[in-house]
């Protein structure tokens, strides 16, 4: 049994749960509810864009710069084959 180390690794794995479990989430709002710096979100969330798991939307609101993430379908797919990965290691220790 493997993992994905891209998911696997602690801040990203929580990336991807809040952004699977939210839809999407402004760098503002991840950078709060994670409790991470700006700097290590924008290097966790540059992985993640660059094996095509977050997508990215730049706008304005209120004239003011937004930039939110959301998981791609291949994003969802890998985080969702790393909690079934995650479940068969605790059914084999219940077992």
């Amino acid at each position: 049994m493997e993992f994905d180390k891209l998911v696997h690794q602690p801040t990203r794995l929580q990336l991807f749960a809040y952004l699977y479990s939210h839809g999407e989430a402004s760098f503002t709002e991840l950078t709060q509810e994670l409790g991470v710096t700006e700097g290590n979100l924008a290097s966790h969330i540059g992985r993640m864009e660059d094996a095509d798991c977050v997508a990215v939307e730049k706008k304005f609101v209120d004239r003011k710069p937004q930039t939110t993430y959301r998981l791609t379908d291949h994003g969802e797919s890998i985080f969702e084959s790393h909690v079934r990965t995650l479940e068969t290691l605790i059914d084999g220790v219940e077992e």
